[in-house]
């Protein structure tokens, strides 16, 4: 399995998870969701954050996920859904501090954030 590396499986794990969280668990609570929100939605509302936010952010990293996993077989910017990804992750762990979330809400957005960067140091 040529394609078969450190960077593919971290691109595979990033793209998936942000698949994940933005298409099938948009509207579920999860324990690390921002203030006391329970779904994505809410979670940029207690950001104090403009509804047009929301829908540029799921747009920015559906795009990134799906670059990311194809990205492993076809050449695509990569590196600049990385960034993407690692930018977001920054402004989303600022939203966890701003509303004074626990450190433990942020794990999720603190791990993409570095498997993001991982990926662009190792391409």
């Amino acid at each position: 399995m040529a394609w078969l590396s450190v960077s593919s499986v971290l691109q595979i794990i990033v793209g998936l998870g942000l698949l994940n969280v933005w298409l099938l668990r948009a509207k579920s609570s999860t324990s690390y969701r921002g203030g006391t929100a329970t779904s994505l939605k809410e979670e940029f509302q207690a950001y104090g954050l403009p509804e047009a936010a929301f829908y540029v952010v799921g747009a920015l990293k559906i795009i990134a996920g799906v670059i990311l996993i194809a990205g492993v077989w076809v050449s695509l910017p990569v590196g600049l859904a990385a960034g993407v990804v690692a930018a977001l992750m920054v402004g989303a762990l600022a939203m966890h501090v701003k509303v004074g979330d626990p450190p433990m809400k942020s794990v999720p957005a603190a791990l993409m954030l570095v498997m993001s960067v991982a990926i662009l140091l190792l391409r």
